[in-house]
C-alpha cells in the first residue's frame, strides 16, 4: 500500500474536511426540497417548537446528545482491544463517520470513516469493531421488531405468520453470531483469504463477552432513546396513538428501515410513507406523521452528520512527522 508523502498528506489533511462537509450540506438541501407534503410538515414542526407543547420537541432535541453519547460509549469499549481513546475523541469518531457514511447505502461507509479517527497503522482492523458495534444495534432492532410485529397481529397466518418466523429465525441466528464473533475468523481461514486481510479480522477474537454484553446493554439503551423520541414528537405533531401502540409501531418501522436498501439522506420519504402505512390503523393524521419522520430523520441523523462535518474540517487525517 503506498503511503502519500509529506506534501500529499498536508493537502489531504485541509482538503478532505471541507469537501465533506460541502458535499452533506448540498445533499442536505436538495434532499429536503425533493420531499412532498414539505410545506405542511414544516408548518407542523414550526407550531411544535413554539406551541404549548413545545418541551416535548426540545426533549426530543436534547435527546440527540445522549443518543449519540450512548454510541460513542459503545465504540470506545469496542475499540479498547486496539486502542485506548477518550470518551470524547470516540465521539467525534462517530460523528465524523456519520458525515462520511451518511450518504452511502446503508450508511455502510460510516464503518471506513470512523477508522479514519483510528491512529495510522490500525485502522483496517477497526473497521470489523465498527461492523461489530453496528451489528449490536441491529439485533436490538432485530429483537423489538419482531415483538412489534406479534402485537400488531398477534394471530399471524399465511405469508405474514412465515414472515414473523422468518425474522425469529434471523434474529436467533445473529443473536448467536454476535456472542461467537470467532465464527467469523474461522469462515475466513476456510474460504482462505490472504493473510494480510485476515489479520484484520483477527482483532473480532480479542473482544470478550462481557464487552459485548455490555455493548449490547448501551445498543437497548439507545434504543429505548430512539423510541422516546419519536413518541414525543408524534404528541407534539398531534398524532395520537398511544404510548403502547406507538412502541410497537416504531419498533415494526424500524426494523422495516433495518431491511430496505436505501442511503440515510434518501431515506425520508421511505420513513414517511411507512410511518403513514403503519399509523393509519390509529391516525388519520397524515401530515402530522410525516412531520414526525422528518423531524426524527432531521434531529438523528442531519444534525449529528453536520456537525460530525464540522469535525472532519479540523481533523487530520494523516500524521504529519516533522
Amino acid at each position: 500500500m503506498l503511503v502519500p508523502n509529506k506534501s500529499i498528506k498536508i493537502f489531504l489533511n485541509r482538503l478532505i474536511g471541507p469537501v465533506v462537509f460541502i458535499i452533506l450540506s448540498y445533499s442536505i438541501y436538495r434532499q429536503l426540497l425533493q420531499q412532498p407534503n414539505l410545506h405542511g410538515s414544516v408548518q407542523h414542526i414550526k407550531e411544535a417548537i413554539y406551541g404549548s407543547q413545545a418541551w416535548k420537541c426540545w426533549l426530543a432535541v436534547a435527546l440527540v446528545f445522549f443518543n449519540w453519547l450512548i454510541e460513542a460509549g459503545k465504540w470506545k469499549l469496542l475499540l479498547h482491544p486496539l486502542e485506548t481513546i477518550s470518551l470524547k475523541h470516540a465521539l467525534k469518531s462517530v460523528l465524523g463517520g456519520l458525515a462520511i457514511g451518511i450518504n452511502t447505502p446503508n450508511r455502510i461507509g460510516e464503518y471506513s470513516g470512523r477508522a479514519l479517527y483510528v491512529s495510522e497503522g490500525k485502522r483496517m482492523r477497526s473497521v470489523s469493531l465498527a461492523v461489530v458495534c453496528s451489528f449490536s444495534q441491529l439485533l436490538v432492532t432485530l429483537f423489538f421488531g419482531s415483538l412489534g410485529l406479534l402485537f400488531i397481529k398477534p394471530e399471524a397466518t399465511g405469508w405474514y405468520g412465515t414472515a414473523q418466523a422468518g425474522i425469529c429465525a434471523i434474529t436467533l441466528f445473529c443473536g448467536c453470531l454476535y456472542f461467537r464473533l470467532e465464527w467469523i475468523v474461522s469462515a475466513a481461514r476456510k474460504i482462505r483469504l490472504p493473510g494480510k486481510w485476515l489479520q484484520h479480522f483477527m482483532i473480532l477474537q480479542t473482544v470478550s463477552v462481557t464487552i459485548l454484553l455490555r455493548v449490547l446493554s448501551l445498543s437497548v439503551l439507545r434504543y429505548l432513546v430512539f423510541l422516546c423520541q419519536y413518541i414525543l414528537l408524534l404528541e407534539v405533531m398531534h398524532v395520537h396513538t398511544g404510548w403502547w401502540n406507538a412502541f410497537w409501531l416504531i419498533s415494526v418501522l424500524y426494523l422495516i428501515l433495518a431491511f430496505v436498501p436505501t442511503m440515510a439522506l434518501l431515506e425520508l420519504g421511505i420513513r414517511g410513507k411507512a410511518g403513514i402505512l403503519l399509523f393509519q390503523a390509529f391516525s388519520v393524521n397524515t401530515v402530522g406523521i410525516y412531520a414526525a419522520s422528518m423531524g426524527i430523520w432531521f434531529v438523528n441523523l442531519v444534525l449529528p452528520a453536520l456537525a460530525g462535518g464540522l469535525v472532519a474540517i479540523t481533523h487530520k487525517i494523516f500524521n504529519i512527522k516533522q
